[in-house]
C-alpha cells in the first residue's frame, strides 16, 4: 500500500541539501543574450555529473533506501537520464542496479547506463509507463525507486529551486521540462517556499502534452495523440493521478511548444550560451521565448544535455537562427 500523497516539506528538502551536496553540482545561472526584451536566465542542470538533474533526486532517494532495501540491489525505469541517475548513486554505494528502460532510449543514454553499471532490460514505452505506475516488472527484483513519484526523489530535485532563489532573487517565473511530473514538483515548492508569488510552469512538447490537458481539465488526463520524438527525456501519455495531486496545488500551469520552437530553442541555446541541451532541455526556453511565462525574470531550467552529437548537429542545423 502506498503512503497518501502529501506536501513534500522545507525540512526533507533540506535534508537532501546536505545529504547531496558531495554528489551533485551547485549548478550556474547566467544570463541567455536573446537580444530581445525578454529576461531568460538559463539553469544549466546539464551540467551535472550525468549531464542531467536526475541525478538529485536519485542520490537523495538511493541514500535514504535502508540497508536491507540496497541488499538485494536497486531498480527503476528510464528513458536514460534517472537511469543514469539511480546508476550513478547506486554504483558509488556497491549496490547493484538494473534499468528497465523504453526500446526506443537514444544508444548514448543506454550506453551510459551501462557504463555506470547497470543491467539494462529493454521494453515498449507502453510497458515501461505500465510498469511506473504498478512499480514492478516481470523478471525484474530487487528495490525499486522511482523515477518521480517519491518523496526523497522530489526532495532531491527540489535541491535546485533553493539555489534558484538565492541565485536570482527577484526571479518572477520558473520553467521546468514536465515528464512524469518530479522536477516540476520539486523546483516549485521550493521555489514557493522561499518567494511564494513567483510562478511555476511546466513545459511540454505539442506530441506529449498531458500536463497541459490536465490543468485544461483540472483532472489527471490521459494524452491521447502521443507519439514518440526526439524530445525523449520529457511528455509522457498521462499524468499520473498521484502525481496530479502533488502538481496541481504549486504549478501554475503547463506551456505546450512545437517540436519546431524546441528544435529552435536548442540552437538558440548553443549560439547564445555555447550550451548543448537534448530536447526535452530545451522545452523550458522555447516556452520561455513564446512569452507565455511572461517577460521576466524567468529561469529556464535545462534538465539534460544527453543527445548524441550527430541528432543535435542534424535538428540544430534544420532550423534558422
Amino acid at each position: 500500500m502506498l503512503a497518501a500523497v502529501a506536501p513534500i516539506t522545507i525540512e526533507a528538502i533540506e535534508s537532501a541539501r546536505s545529504r547531496i551536496k558531495d554528489t551533485i553540482l551547485r549548478t550556474p545561472l547566467v544570463r541567455l543574450q536573446t537580444g530581445d526584451e525578454l529576461e531568460i536566465y538559463i539553469k544549466l542542470e546539464n551540467l551535472q555529473p550525468i549531464n542531467s538533474f536526475k541525478l538529485r533526486g536519485a542520490a537523495n532517494a538511493v541514500a535514504m533506501l535502508s540497508p536491507s532495501a540496497r541488499a538485494g540491489g536497486v531498480w527503476t525505469i528510464s528513458a536514460g537520464n534517472a537511469g543514469q541517475g539511480v546508476a550513478y548513486a547506486a554504483r558509488a554505494m556497491g549496490v547493484p542496479c538494473t534499468v528497465v528502460t523504453i526500446e526506443t532510449a537514444p544508444d548514448t543514454k543506454v550506453e551510459r547506463m551501462r557504463a555506470l553499471g547497470a543491467r539494462i532490460v529493454k521494453a515498449p514505452f507502453d510497458a515501461c509507463w505500465d510498469a511506473m505506475e504498478q512499480r514492478a516488472f516481470p523478471g525484474v527484483a530487487g528495490t525499486f525507486v522511482h523515477p518521480f513519484d517519491d518523496d526523497d526523489f522530489i526532495a532531491g530535485n527540489a535541491t535546485m529551486g533553493f539555489e534558484i532563489v538565492e541565485d536570482l532573487p527577484n526571479v518572477a517565473a520558473v520553467v521546468t521540462a514536465i515528464g512524469g511530473g518530479g522536477l516540476v514538483t520539486g523546483v516549485a515548492t521550493a521555489v514557493r517556499a522561499r518567494k511564494p508569488n513567483v510562478r511555476v510552469f511546466g513545459a511540454e512538447p505539442e506530441t506529449a502534452a498531458p500536463a497541459a490537458l490536465s490543468f485544461s481539465r483540472n483532472e489527471a488526463s490521459v494524452f491521447e495523440g502521443w507519439h514518440a520524438s526526439f524530445v525523449d527525456g520529457a511528455g509522457g501519455k498521462s499524468v499520473f493521478p498521484r502525481m496530479w495531486e502533488r502538481m496541481r496545488g504549486v504549478v501554475d500551469g503547463s506551456i505546450v511548444v512545437t517540436l519546431d520552437e524546441t528544435k529552435h530553442a536548442m540552437r538558440v541555446i548553443a549560439e547564445k550560451a555555447r550550451v548543448i541541451a537534448e530536447g526535452a532541455g530545451a522545452l523550458s526556453v522555447a516556452a520561455a521565448l513564446s512569452g507565455k511565462a511572461g517577460a521576466g525574470p524567468i529561469v529556464a531550467v535545462i534538465s539534460g544535455g544527453n543527445i548524441e552529437l550527430s541528432t543535435f548537429a542534424e535538428l540544430v542545423g534544420a532550423v534558422s537562427s
